[in-house]
């Protein structure tokens, strides 16, 4: 595992499983994967390029959501995308934790492992939420250590994910994007850039969510996030609740202009609709970004009109 020096420079030691990985290669248009929804994966003609499983959800000894997922995985790449690692958390990373997740990704060979920049608990309490930090140089060096800490034990480059916060901390001397910048530059991490979240912080924080899409770099983002929200007038709350509204629709593409082929899903957590109609919301964003990709490449981009599900 990785030191840090004081001088807030990581060793290389974690950052092996990082140095000199391949991006993840553009899987298209997916959905998160959830329950309701097993069925009419199995049973249905191929609409969906992949899917995103959240770890934790798997990560048992056995029982129905493994064989689901084994039988979703024999059709369609997967995703494993995390909500526990608590990578900013000051308690020692839970190494039992990471063995399972380790296991899993061996067993189902996602494209890549995921999680948030946050913490999710301290002193052995699971709060059960993504909870915001600082962004300071102190909290950079941490994170970028623990990062440095996973990707060594996994074996695997990871990617970490921005989330909606709703209080600011004094001690914060960088905006957000900085801080996400330098953390991937400095361990290999890939980003995930929840477009609905960078729009809920720009509204409760009073800043240009144009400013942040613009300033993350170009080639580190491998995948984006859409969803709806909670508007309170005063505020926003992630709520993954709701289609996915048009405020976030229109960053959406500023970031597809920005940042090309990324493979992107809609995430519905709560008052999850029928298949049919996630599918049909997911079209949005396909034909959103054909649009967008032929009218910079001056012709037709058939990377964008179907990726197509398979191991491969």
């Amino acid at each position: 595992m990785s030191k840090t020096s004081r001088s807030g420079k990581t060793s290389n030691a974690g950052r092996h499983a990082a140095k000199g990985s391949e991006r993840p290669r553009y899987l298209g248009f997916g959905l998160g994967l959830r329950p309701q929804h097993y069925a009419d994966i199995l049973g249905a003609e191929p609409q969906v390029d992949w899917f995103e499983a959240i770890s934790e959800n798997y990560m048992v000894p056995g029982g129905q959501p493994l064989e689901m997922l084994r039988r979703i995985r024999e059709r369609y790449p997967i995703v494993m995308h995390g909500v526990s690692l608590s990578i900013a958390s000051t308690a020692p990373l839970d190494v039992a934790y990471l063995a399972a997740l380790k296991e899993l990704a061996h067993r189902f060979e996602p494209e890549f492992v995921s999680d948030h920049l946050c913490w999710t608990g301290v002193h052995g309490v699971n709060l059960h939420d993504l909870l915001p930090i600082p962004y300071a140089r102190e909290a950079l060096d941490h994170v970028v250590q623990r990062i440095d800490q996973v990707q060594s034990y996994l074996g695997r480059p990871i990617a970490i994910e921005n989330v909606s916060s709703y209080v600011r901390f004094a001690q914060s001397d960088m905006p957000e994007w900085e801080f996400l910048a330098e953390m991937s530059k400095r361990t290999g991490c890939w980003l995930v850039l929840d477009i609905n979240n960078v729009f809920v912080c720009a509204f409760n924080h009073e800043f240009d969510a144009l400013d942040y899409i613009a300033s993350i770099p170009r080639d580190r983002v491998v995948q984006f996030h859409l969803a709806g929200h909670e508007h309170n007038v005063t505020h926003i709350i992630d709520t993954h609740d709701a289609l996915v509204p048009e405020p976030v629709w229109q960053l959406y593409q500023a970031a597809v202009e920005r940042f090309g082929h990324v493979s992107t899903i809609i995430e519905r957590d709560d008052d999850i609709p029928p298949y049919a109609e996630m599918v049909s919301e997911l079209a949005i964003a396909r034909n959103m970004a054909r649009e967008l990709l032929e009218t910079q490449r001056g012709g037709p981009d058939p990377a964008v009109l179907h990726a197509g599900p398979g191991r491969g």
